[in-house]
């Protein structure tokens, strides 16, 4: 073949230009897409599901003489009387947990029941003194059991065990982001979510099963290792089926899967036992097994990797789905790359050419350090989704406002974000993603900082600006996915994206100790998430714009980006 000839067929197999042969979304797409979000729901309640197996119930003393022996209220009127605590601006009074007032002496000496010949059953002040003595047995506030009960790991110094099943958590997440990406980049996406999937599953199966407090941390690390593949793989898996026209669609729809996932665990509130909890966040995902023989293996990569012949399958069966007829100029030129592909030295073949595979990969690698716009736009990257974790986590973690049922409360700010994400695809399809981006941290900065001045002032507006600022944060989380992946080479795609998303669990790891910065003064962790958008937002501008272009294959296409 000559050189213009390859160069047409090489043009021809631009995978957009075939998309517009396909359709960019016709039903191939549609249900392929579907099945892949389906196990985002899942990977959603796994990430979270140790704030209830892991979380802290509300408890407080039992004080044998007052509280019945049966059906003990863990809100009588005279717990204040008994167990020292705290009272709220609403005159609503929280017990200390593992505390209770000594009883006085000379008022229990004339019987050994002597409450039940108290007026009305009730508790006096005088029954106690002010001295305090630490508790070993419990009245519990809801029927909700977690490995506090399990293990007995109640009171202050406990606090830091609960703590810590996040981090080790957020320590998987580090390690299943990265590990990932680089796999999905070399194995294929499909294998790799397929393993995430099952892992996950697995991992968290045998955490419902865990025997002790260390077991249940091995099978949370795993767990988190097997999760943190599963959102990512998939976003890339949707984003590189779909044409340029409906990418921020592809993208901004998995989240809305996520959100769902992630307020499911509301639905904890009928499954009050840890271990049950879990189970039936882990059993369902193994159901995806089937998913070997259902999804098929992203096209781009294939052709990335010069695997033609299995390429063309999947497009004359997409085309086939979707009803559309392939031209012939196409087949033709898919026919003579199988037979270069078989030729070239180069061609990825099963067995004896696995390290060409990562010859590619490190090529790419190399060639991105070596030029300083890439590394500069990646540098920008690399400080924005950290940003983004920190402040989407943090202001998760300072929504106290947010009063009355936990349980609904954690569903509502979970789907407060479906409007976030609709809020990105709108900026998506009206401003392109530089400034959508940009939008989004800054619209988040401004509530931040305004909410920080107002943290004494009414709740409603607290609530509103914290609701406000949670959609902006979301948004920008939204974005950048689909704008990292828009930026990054076919070759490096996922793990591009997952080294991102790696260093933005960096970030999340210091958003638990934000709020501590409200000793020092009561605004500063809110005015420090305004701050951090603001610079953000503002840097993002340098980015180039990637709106309705074609996906970057080589490093020199995505150099050219915004020129």
């Amino acid at each position: 073949m000559s050189a213009p000839a390859a160069a047409a067929a090489s043009a021809v197999l631009d995978f957009d230009d075939i998309l517009a042969e396909i359709g960019e979304f016709g039903r191939f797409q549609r249900r392929n897409y579907l099945l892949i979000c389906l196990p985002v729901l899942f990977a959603a309640a796994n990430s979270l599901s140790y704030v209830f197996t892991a979380g802290s119930p509300t408890y407080r003393c039992y004080v044998p003489e007052c509280d019945k022996v049966e059906d003990a209220d863990y809100g009588a009127d005279w717990v204040s009387i008994a167990v020292p605590g705290s009272w709220s601006k609403r005159g609503q009074f929280t017990p200390s947990i593992c505390e209770r007032f000594v009883a006085n002496g000379s008022h229990f000496a004339s019987t050994s029941e002597p409450w039940r010949s108290w007026p009305l059953d009730q508790c006096s002040s005088a029954n106690f003194t002010a001295e305090t003595e630490r508790c070993h047995q419990f009245v519990y506030g809801s029927s909700e059991r977690t490995i506090v009960q399990q293990w007995g790991m109640h009171c202050q110094e406990n606090l830091w065990k609960l703590a810590f099943v996040g981090t080790v958590h957020f320590a998987g997440l580090v390690v299943g982001t990265a590990l990932s990406g680089y796999l999905a980049d070399r194995y294929g996406r499909k294998h790799i979510f397929l393993f995430c999937i099952v892992f996950m599953a697995l991992t968290g199966v045998a955490q419902a099963l865990s025997w002790d407090y260390i077991s249940f941390l091995v099978f949370a690390l795993l767990n988190a290792v097997g999760t943190s593949g599963i959102y990512p793989l998939a976003f890339i898996i949707g984003v590189e089926m779909v044409g340029p026209r409906k990418r921020e669609m592809s993208s901004i729809v998995l989240n809305y899967f996520y959100a769902v996932g992630e307020a499911l665990l509301g639905l904890s509130v009928f499954l009050p036992d840890w271990r049950q909890l879990q189970l039936a966040l882990s059993l369902p995902p193994l159901i995806c097994v089937a998913y070997f023989w259902l999804v098929p293996e992203s096209v781009r990569w294939l052709l990335a990797r010069n695997r033609r012949e299995q390429a063309g399958v999947i497009i004359r069966r997409a085309a086939k789905v979707n009803r559309r007829d392939i031209s012939v100029e196409l087949m033709a030129s898919f026919k003579q790359q199988e037979l270069e592909a078989e030729a070239s030295p180069e061609t990825d073949v099963e067995g004896g050419q696995d390290v060409r595979k990562d010859d590619k990969i490190w090529l790419a690698i190399k060639e991105v350090a070596g030029s300083p716009i890439l590394m500069g736009r990646y540098a920008i990257l690399l400080l924005t989704w950290a940003v983004n974790a920190i402040v989407y986590y943090g202001l998760s973690l300072n929504a106290t406002s947010l009063s009355g049922n936990k349980y609904l409360n954690f569903a509502l700010v979970c789907l407060v974000e479906i409007p976030g994400y609709s809020l990105a695809w709108l900026f998506l399809r009206r401003f392109g993603r530089r400034m959508a981006l940009s939008g989004s941290l800054l619209l988040c900065s401004i509530t931040c900082v305004a909410s920080g001045f107002v943290t004494l002032g009414a709740d409603w507006l607290v609530v509103t600006l914290f609701l406000v600022g949670k959609l902006g944060i979301t948004s920008s989380f939204a974005v950048i996915y689909t704008f990292t992946a828009e930026m990054m080479p076919t070759v490096i795609r996922s793990g591009g994206v997952g080294v991102m998303s790696t260093f933005a669990r960096f970030g999340a790891m210091l958003a638990p100790f934000v709020p501590l910065l409200a000793s020092y003064y009561d605004p500063l962790p809110l005015l420090l998430f305004g701050s951090l958008s603001l610079v953000a937002g503002l840097i993002s501008l340098l980015l180039p714009e990637t709106f309705n272009q074609k996906l970057p294959d080589t490093v020199e296409e995505a150099i050219a980006l915004g020129k």
